[in-house]
């Protein structure tokens, strides 16, 4: 950590006189924080297939432009990196900025699925999205969500175990948002 990491306020990033641009390593990275907390850049290359270095160089990259940052850790050469963590400001708290920032990356893996699925082989090349409206109670909402994560729960463990993944076994993203649907203001109906 450097003294311009401990002097920058949590809530804002440094100005380097560029912007970090989309890329394939970053995006990858960045799920795979989202999704596991911490990483080296030697465990981020074993589970994503680069090389360590171009991990290390892209997870440095990232820290520059303040979308993570150095992990505690207890000594060593290993250098453990998380997602920025965030001091709760009038802009949102931590919960809800993650969830933006998860709900980002959600989309721009949809979108890169979209134009890229003609590229994938032929067993490959559908999805199963799909969508619904339902009137629940809150109780309901929170029931769904129980069911639909217990019907997900035997296939978790396949990340930490790459031997349980059946053969032609491959990520798959599994998005699902339960949220009330909220009136429409006057405003939103006098711009409509």
């Amino acid at each position: 950590m450097t003294e311009d990491d401990v002097n920058t306020p949590n809530d804002q990033t440094r100005s380097t006189g560029e912007e970090l641009r989309e890329h394939e390593v970053r995006t990858a990275l960045l799920d795979l924080l989202a999704e596991v907390g911490a990483v080296t850049a030697t465990e981020a290359a074993s589970r994503l297939g680069y090389s360590s270095g171009l991990c290390s160089f892209h997870l440095r990259q990232l820290a520059r432009h303040g979308y993570i940052e150095e992990a505690p850790h207890r000594g060593g050469r290993a250098r453990p990196w998380r997602l920025k963590q965030h001091t709760p400001t009038a802009g949102g708290s931590t919960e809800e900025r993650f969830g933006d920032l998860a709900r980002g990356l959600e989309d721009e893996s949809w979108q890169r699925w979209l134009t890229q699925r003609d590229e994938a082989p032929a067993d490959w090349r559908h999805d199963e999205a799909f969508s619904a409206v339902a009137y629940l109670t809150p109780e309901e909402m929170s029931r769904v969500a129980d069911v639909i994560r217990r019907a997900l729960a035997p296939y978790q463990d396949r990340e930490q175990r790459p031997l349980a993944r059946p053969d032609r076994a491959r990520p798959v993203a599994l998005i699902t948002r339960l949220f009330p649907l909220l009136p429409h203001t006057t405003d939103d109906a006098d711009q409509g």
